[in-house]
């Protein structure tokens, strides 16, 4: 009964606040009576008052409102304990007092409902902030832990670049003793020979001299595929297809192994830098293909982009696991992770595919030139313009 009667209380009290000012007290004198026949007392409608302020209106009530709505309320309540001050006399004041008390508790606790809103949020804001903060946290963690990995690459690659440099003076160093050296040599003992036979026999004079010329000719031809393998002047003199064909037609004598060649002309538009680490990563990929893939076609593509060059090295042969490679322990030769900081040097990209039954395909991307961010007219939006 108790219940059915709340519910009543709550029901008539928020009809009499939206009625306002016109509103009629009836309704809050029969519940005064209904509450009398429920044996309930002025500390409990007091109570029920409050929870259905607190609870039912105030919630949906704007704040400048509150004051003259729970004022209103205080007034249906006043009213509503009346049947029973009748039956239940006691001092008018006090029944006013605990009205004062219920309306200031009312304000209260509304107060402190609406504190514990904004805790709530700032709970939530603190949480979300705390969040933000721990995947930054792991953001730089992850940056830290890649900086380190690519230090760690660095330190490996200079020393790779010593140890390479090192190889490549031994073998220069041998190759002028074993061969030059050896060669040279021969030539002064024929020479000595040609002093002797020109005082003894004339007739044979013309066969050490031929003899003489060929080893003369082949320590040349010696000397010029040094100074190709370390830097070819064509290179420098004719550009980088020109260079291209002059490699790949001694990689085919050398190999067996014919390379096809597609490119444009405005290539060598390039300045030396990329034409040069164009032609070094050419060089090193049909190596690598000669020494390791066992193939029998590589096809090289120049390609001109937006504001790109692509080039492509791609063989038939075998396959080989890509990221094992890109690390430099224990190679005898920078390889594949030279080309890449070759290339990322002028703000390149360096990628590698390879798979069993298709081969690789070595891929190169280098700005053809300097680009700049520009507007585009109407839209407002960026875009990237080569010069």
């Amino acid at each position: 009964m108790k219940r059915k009667f709340s519910r009543r209380y709550q029901a008539a009290l928020r009809t009499h606040l939206k009625q306002g000012h016109q509103a009629s007290l009836e309704s809050a004198r029969g519940l005064g009576s209904e509450a009398l026949a429920a044996g309930l007392q002025t500390l409990d409608l007091a109570k029920l008052h409050e929870q259905t302020l607190v609870t039912e209106v105030l919630p949906d009530c704007p704040a400048g409102k509150r004051a003259a709505l729970i004022k209103q309320a205080g007034t249906f309540f006043t009213e509503a304990i009346i049947p029973i001050e009748k039956i239940h006399p006691g001092p008018r004041e006090a029944a006013i007092h605990l009205n004062q008390i219920v309306e200031m508790l009312s304000q209260r606790t509304m107060e402190l409902a609406a504190s514990n809103r904004e805790l709530k949020q700032e709970i939530v804001q603190r949480k979300a902030v705390e969040t933000a903060l721990k995947k930054s946290e792991h953001h730089y963690s992850q940056l830290l832990e890649q900086s380190n990995r690519l230090q760690e690459q660095l330190r490996q690659l200079s020393r790779q670049i010593l140890s390479t440099q090192e190889e490549e003076r031994r073998k220069i160093s041998r190759e002028l003793h074993d061969v030059i050296a050896q060669t040279l040599t021969g030539i002064n003992i024929r020479l000595a020979s040609l002093k002797k036979e020109a005082a003894l026999d004339t007739k044979s004079l013309d066969r050490s001299i031929a003899s003489t010329q060929r080893l003369v000719e082949k320590s040349v031809n010696i000397v010029h595929q040094f100074a190709r393998e370390l830097r070819p002047a064509v290179l420098d003199d004719l550009g980088l297809i020109p260079a291209l064909h002059s490699f790949m037609k001694n990689f085919t004598t050398r190999t067996g192994i014919r390379p096809s060649l597609t490119t444009f002309a405005a290539v060598e538009q390039l300045d030396t830098a990329k034409r040069t680490i164009l032609y070094r990563v050419a060089q090193e990929s049909l190596t690598n293909v000669a020494r390791h893939a066992q193939a029998s076609r590589v096809d090289v593509s120049i390609q001109k982009l937006r504001c790109d060059v692509r080039m492509e090295i791609k063989d038939n042969g075998k396959s080989f696991d890509v990221q094992g490679a890109l690390h430099v322990n224990g190679n005898k030769r920078l390889g594949l992770l030279g080309m890449r900081e070759r290339v990322e040097m002028v703000d390149g990209t360096f990628c590698v595919e390879s798979a069993p039954g298709q081969g690789t395909t070595i891929r190169v991307e280098i700005p053809f030139a300097k680009m700049r961010k520009g507007p585009l007219k109407k839209s407002g939006k960026t875009t990237l313009e080569c010069l």
